[in-house]
């Protein structure tokens, strides 16, 4: 074999250069897929927009009769009869808003107290497990605190704090009349302790987690500065988290306003205002629904209850509407103060 037949064998074929096919066109235009979210999210919230406006609709269907007969004086009067066919929804909105009022001044400082605490001054083995137990409180069903504030709470309310009201306010003017009424333990008041023990497991989580996400930085140069620890929480984590603070509260406002069961058991179901006594059986819009509209024949009792619900679903809207113009007025006041 000659040497030239051997170099050739033994030589190997060049590789083949192969150039690239060009991809597949795809059958979708390009960008599909964020149009699409696009689309899924705009859906949803004119979903969330069109119940709304469903459920406002439903409710002005119903609560008709009742807007013909007395418009807008049935919340102006505190007549509520159904024998003599009689409606006004006063009282029913004085106490709804009487017991949110109270719950909210109670639980908003302890709520404020629990986060300040929690993210400031708790040792870090106890602030896990207090944490979690704060939080569990928001799982105990509302007819367990209703069961126990009618036969534990509101006995003790009665014994311990009302009747020794009522011998030291005997006769003076104004305060005796806040704390006049039977020593029952049941009404105004007793609704809205139970009603602030309940939100705050809500409003508290709620500023513990905001309060968290103040920067460590602030809140260390500040502290390098001299400032103390209410000085910090006051003039650092509050105008970086109020934002969220105000969202905690008015979630437990919320809470408040739609609780049914638990204030049904102790508010003591009375609809005449004879007094504005804190001790006085009252009674709410939530309460007046669950108690009356399963019985409630149709005709003008029914949509007096539905009127309730109106003017209860009014209020809610009202109050996050003045919520968000706060936080607006607050934001606004801060970027001129920049």
């Amino acid at each position: 074999m000659s040497p030239a037949s051997t170099a050739g064998s033994a030589a190997q074929p060049a590789p083949v250069q192969r150039t690239p096919s060009p991809r597949r066109a795809s059958l979708l235009p390009a960008g599909w897929a964020d149009r699409l979210f696009s689309w899924a999210a705009k859906g949803a919230a004119l979903l969330t927009l069109g119940l709304l406006m469903a459920i406002m609709g439903s409710l002005l269907v119903g609560a008709w009769p009742a807007i013909e007969e007395y418009g807008l004086g049935f919340f102006a009067r505190t007549q509520w009869d159904p024998v003599q066919d009689q409606y006004g929804g006063l009282v029913m909105i004085y106490g709804t808003l009487m017991t949110s009022l109270i719950a909210l001044v109670i639980a908003v400082p302890v709520s404020f107290g629990i986060a300040l605490f929690l993210t400031e001054l708790s040792p870090s083995w106890l602030k896990r497990p207090l944490g979690t137990a704060i939080e569990l409180l928001a799982a105990v069903p509302s007819i367990v605190y209703g069961m126990w504030g009618l036969m534990v709470f509101g006995p003790v309310l009665a014994t311990y704090v009302q009747q020794p009201l009522q011998a030291l306010f005997d006769g003076v003017p104004y305060l005796g009349a806040l704390v006049s009424g039977p020593p029952v333990g049941i009404g105004i008041l007793s609704a809205g302790i139970i009603l602030a023990i309940m939100i705050i497991p809500f409003i508290a989580s709620v500023m513990r987690d905001v309060f968290e996400v103040t920067p460590a930085l602030l809140k260390e140069s500040a502290y390098g500065l001299g400032a103390t620890t209410w000085e910090v929480v006051w003039k650092v984590v509050l105008p970086y988290t109020k934002a969220g603070v105000l969202g905690g509260i008015m979630l437990g406002l919320g809470r408040a306003l739609g609780e049914t069961m638990a204030v049904t058991f102790v508010i003591g179901n009375m609809n005449q205002l004879d007094s504005l006594s804190m001790f006085e059986a009252a009674n709410s819009i939530t309460s007046a629904l669950a108690n009356e509209f399963a019985e409630a024949g149709e005709g003008l009792h029914q949509a007096s209850l539905i009127y309730l619900g109106l003017g209860l679903f009014f209020i809610t809207f009202v109050v996050l509407s003045l919520s968000k113009l706060l936080l607006n007025r607050l934001q606004k006041n801060e970027g001129a103060r920049a």
